[in-house]
């Protein structure tokens, strides 16, 4: 990746070969550490979309409106998708090793006698994410949030130091028509979520921010 490695909100995904494969949809971020671990494309047609996770190694360099992926990642034939439906056995821990059998009853039981209950297993269909265990998928536009509750914008580019794939800065927009950008550092981040960037600082400090140019 290059020097100034930044992801921007619609940014248009090429392959090696300068194909379009898709826009990105997120960005997926160790909210300990602040390394970006996976972007999330979003490919197909509107009727038949699908997400993909693609790790940021595949990544080549990134401009303000693409990004462009090593020949290594295809056309993400091979990258999974975002999110699956897997069936969860709801008590992990109760296995038939564990579970005590019923008595054995034989012939037929009298009158009144009590039938030993069956065990069952309680499986459900749930929907998971395909991305490292303890990271956040944010989502593109996510909105920003003050420590005192202000929506001060929203995230359109996450910058990242390629040294170490670490988000250094979040560039933050916020108006419909005429929007102003500000940059701001991600040690002011309190938490990040799939919605929303909470930061630890309240609005004035934000709006001592100077403007960036951004468009």
């Amino acid at each position: 990746m290059d020097a100034k490695t930044q992801f921007q909100r619609n940014a248009t995904i090429l392959s090696a070969e300068g194909k379009q494969v898709g826009l990105i949809e997120r960005v997926v971020v160790n909210p300990e550490t602040n390394v970006l671990t996976d972007i999330v494309v979003r490919t197909g047609t509107l009727l038949k979309k699908e997400e993909k996770v693609v790790p940021v190694g595949l990544v080549d360099e990134t401009a303000e409106s693409q990004i462009v992926l090593r020949e290594e990642a295809g056309e993400l034939e091979g990258c999974p998708p975002f999110e699956e439906k897997r069936l969860v056995d709801e008590h992990p821990n109760s296995s038939a090793s564990t579970r005590k059998e019923p008595p054995l009853i034989v012939g037929y039981p009298a009158l009144g006698t009590p039938m030993a209950p069956v065990p069952t297993e309680k499986i459900v269909t749930r929907i998971e994410q395909n991305i490292p265990a303890g990271t956040v998928a944010l989502k593109e536009g996510a909105k920003v949030v003050t420590a005192e509750g202000k929506h001060v914008g929203n995230v359109e580019r996450v910058l990242v130091d390629p040294s170490v794939d670490q988000v250094t800065h979040l560039l933050v927009s916020k108006g419909l028509f005429l929007k102003e950008a500000k940059l701001i550092p991600i040690v002011w981040v309190m938490a990040f979520g799939e919605d929303n960037v909470h930061l630890r600082v309240k609005k004035d400090a934000i709006e001592s921010l100077e403007p960036v140019p951004f468009g």
